[in-house]
């Protein structure tokens, strides 16, 4: 869980950044709608930096499996989904746009193991463990 913490707090470092970035730095420099895909980016990555970061939390201690594959689902599915949309405006590559939709169904995955893992979390709560 420590990796994923760090993930957590570097994310969310890097979606300050990169959405100042493409406030000020890219104005001017690439189309007004790359700039609605670069702020689709920053906006998935920052969600899920509050997703990871509730995560990282409730699993101080003794983190559930569950909670961990979502995690990794989380990660993995911001560094495909935004990474490939930052990527594809910086490089103006639009076959890269084909590449997206694979972060997305990760961040999907990861929202539906999220959901049992948190029955199991509060099923464990309510039993005191």
């Amino acid at each position: 869980m420590k990796t994923i913490a760090i993930f957590t707090g570097l994310s969310g470092f890097l979606a300050v950044a990169l959405g100042a970035f493409g406030a000020h730095g890219l104005r001017g420099s690439v189309d007004v709608s790359l700039l609605d895909v670069w702020h689709t980016a920053v906006q998935y990555q920052m969600f899920h930096v509050f997703a990871l970061l509730t995560i990282v939390v409730a699993s101080a201690g003794d983190p559930l499996p569950l909670m961990k594959w979502a995690a990794r689902l989380f990660l993995l599915g911001t560094v495909i989904f935004s990474g490939s949309l930052y990527v594809l405006v910086l490089t103006g590559i639009r076959a890269l746009g084909m590449v997206t939709p694979i972060g997305g169904v990760l961040l999907l995955a990861g929202w539906l193991v999220l959901s049992f893992a948190l029955v199991q979390w509060v099923a464990r709560r309510e039993k005191g463990v």
